[in-house]
């Protein structure tokens, strides 16, 4: 593989390809503002700034997964998961990890190991939410997939996952609860409080 210099940032040359462990190294090394969530999908980089509506919809989220399972649940925010497909570094706004999961040699989660995740969308990155990411998650089996549109004010379900695919979707304004009892979340979400933009 041959590397050159771009404004400092070494990337690999054109002829090669890049793996997503040399797109994050470019990206750690380039000036991304605080507050800006970075994934990759399908090999493309994408990046969305962080709102208050979006992080006290994941701060509630994360809650009622501690209230649920207690403090010591395994549960990420903004963490890279890589996930099937071509070049899928993505970073859910919340995922469950299964308690006996341990990490990789590479220092990260499996996807396998993923048991919900939820996304709050924002306006510029709802299509890969509710497209590229929500067939990753399938191909992975996470058995429960959560988008919450503040938009709209709704959450949207997604369980059994087969193929590219998930057979049942849930849709519910927000002020109902999300049951997800009997699934792999095990829980109760309440919406009545989740904000709207």
């Amino acid at each position: 593989m041959t590397v050159m210099e771009i404004d400092g940032v070494e990337m690999a040359d054109s002829n090669d390809e890049l793996t997503l462990d040399m797109m994050f190294e470019a990206l750690e090394k380039m000036p991304v503002p605080d507050g800006i969530k970075v994934e990759i999908v399908e090999g493309n980089i994408f990046m969305s700034p962080s709102r208050d509506t979006r992080w006290e919809i994941i701060r509630r989220i994360v809650r009622a997964l501690e209230d649920r399972f207690g403090m010591n649940v395994k549960v990420l925010s903004d963490v890279r998961i890589d996930f099937p497909g071509y070049n899928n570094g993505l970073v859910p706004d919340v995922v469950r990890i299964a308690q006996d999961a341990q990490k990789t040699a590479g220092g990260r989660w499996r996807c396998e190991d993923a048991e919900f995740v939820a996304e709050v969308i924002s306006k510029g990155t709802a299509a890969n939410d509710f497209g590229l990411k929500k067939r990753a998650y399938a191909v992975a089996g996470v058995p429960v997939y959560l988008i919450v549109d503040p938009y709209n004010g709704k959450c949207h379900v997604f369980t059994e996952p087969k193929g590219e695919e998930y057979r049942v979707k849930t849709t519910l304004k927000f002020g109902l609860p999300v049951d997800l009892t009997g699934t792999a979340a095990d829980l109760i979400l309440a919406t009545d409080e989740f904000p709207r933009d």
